[in-house]
């Protein structure tokens, strides 16, 4: 069974390309299946969805403790859809939110896709285009990949942000959510020693309490005693229920397959499909103007060219 640590893989041993494996964002709606999911899951009905939205448009209003960048209903399903309807927890979610890019402007200043490039080339992080068995997205981050003394922490968190942002845009992945896979082979203590409170404080909030993205799990692979040291600064922080939805491998595959179906993981992780460099994201983000208006909807600094195709 491959791990994270197998070679590269011979032209024989490696995977057919299959539809699904370029690079795209996915706006279409659920189908009548998934929104069954919703309603199971969720507690989505219709009804419900217009109720909810009026009574969270009603709440933003009286109460005065939020500006919301948008009160379009597409922009607050996302905050409803993650908290299960629940309009109280959905509007303390966009407080969080707009906190969140109140305290850090950076994130969404001169963002252009092109400027993570060299994110991509490290192969540091990236989505994969197909999605797990139960219709999530997954993410994935190869730390070892990471060299700090040329890529700011900073930088991953602006490309982890912005992906995730787009990432809220699709309404499968509203209803869905995603999962994160940490493949920690080769990190060192060059990697902890980056890792303050602070920016543990920051990684928790972009993956579970700020966004408006269902984190359902978080997968760690190849993880060795350097990450013990950076895990004692997050598990302090985490809520019992966060705790929950952390698995640890090691360098078991057939341990990540309890969770995530082969069928639907790279080959280097002992399924039999191809990754996706995070570069082509970036292409996909960077050629279609319905990305750019809705980045620049979201408060980052990024115009729509007119050179380019809407969708």
């Amino acid at each position: 069974m491959p791990s994270a640590a197998s070679p590269e893989l011979s032209r024989a041993e490696r995977p057919a390309v299959v539809a699904d494996d370029h690079a795209s964002m996915d706006l279409s709606e659920p189908s009548d299946e998934e929104m069954e999911i919703a309603r199971k899951v969720l507690g989505e009905t219709e009804d419900t969805k217009t109720r909810t939205l009026q009574e969270l448009k009603d709440i933003i209003y009286e109460r005065g403790e939020v500006s919301p960048y948008r009160m379009d209903d597409p922009f607050l399903l996302r905050f409803l859809r993650a908290r299960s309807f629940n309009v109280d927890r959905a509007h303390r979610l966009l407080k969080r939110y707009m906190r969140f890019k109140e305290e850090n402007p950076t994130y969404q200043k001169g963002v252009d896709p092109q400027g993570f490039t060299d994110i991509g080339e490290a192969d540091i992080m990236t989505v994969l285009p197909y999605r797990d068995q139960a219709g999530r997205r997954i993410m994935l981050f190869k730390m070892g990949n990471w060299d700090p003394s040329k890529i700011p922490i900073d930088d991953i968190f602006r490309a982890t942000l912005l992906v995730l942002e787009l990432g809220t845009m699709e309404p499968r992945t509203q209803v869905h959510g995603g999962v994160v896979i940490f493949d920690l082979q080769g990190i060192g203590l060059q990697h902890a020693w980056q890792v303050t409170p602070t920016i543990a404080a920051k990684v928790i909030q972009l993956i579970e309490t700020t966004l408006p993205m269902r984190t359902v799990a978080v997968h760690i692979l190849n993880e060795s005693w350097v990450f013990d040291i950076i895990y004692g600064l997050f598990s302090p922080l985490l809520a019992d229920t966060a705790i929950d939805k952390v698995f640890f491998h090691g360098s078991d595959m057939s341990s990540l397959h309890e969770h995530i179906d082969p069928k639907h993981l790279p080959a280097r992780y002992g399924g039999s499909r191809h990754e996706v460099p995070y570069t082509q994201w970036l292409d996909a983000i960077r050629t279609k103007n319905v990305f750019r208006k809705e980045l620049n909807g979201l408060g980052y600094e990024i115009d729509e060219d007119p050179t380019l195709d809407y969708y």
